[in-house]
């Protein structure tokens, strides 16, 4: 059975530090690209980060020079390191194999949890 397991989130001051944790299972994680989105209004996903099959990498410009994202092909995990925290990185955050979306000023979505392979989130929450 495909599951992805999301892990890590909590409530930190601005300025502070989470490292967002993904464990997945069923399915050839090597052979995809896998990323972390949060939810944005009307039960859409914002694509934060990737990164691809080939280890390319993207960022939203918004956590560019503060997150990081990882794999680790040999233990099934993803994870982003989060440093800098604002406000506005509240939200729920899901680790998903990455699929086509919509762009909005410069910004990819897509439904969260539409057809494919998502996890069930992790809430983090950024006090002023």
């Amino acid at each position: 059975e495909v599951q992805l397991t999301e892990s890590g989130g909590g409530s930190v001051q601005a300025g502070g530090s989470l490292t967002l944790s993904c464990t997945a299972s069923g399915f050839s994680f090597d052979d995809s690209a896998m990323g972390w989105y949060r939810q944005a209004p009307d039960n859409e996903c914002k694509l934060v980060s990737f990164i691809g099959s080939d280890d390319s990498i993207y960022y939203s410009e918004s956590v560019k020079d503060r997150f990081a994202i990882s794999r680790d092909k040999s233990k099934n995990t993803l994870t982003l390191q989060m440093n800098s925290l604002k406000p506005d990185d509240t939200a729920m955050y899901y680790c998903a194999e990455v699929m086509s979306g919509y762009k909005i000023r410069g910004d990819w979505y897509r439904p969260c949890q539409d057809s494919g392979r998502w996890g069930q989130g992790t809430q983090v929450t950024v006090s002023p």
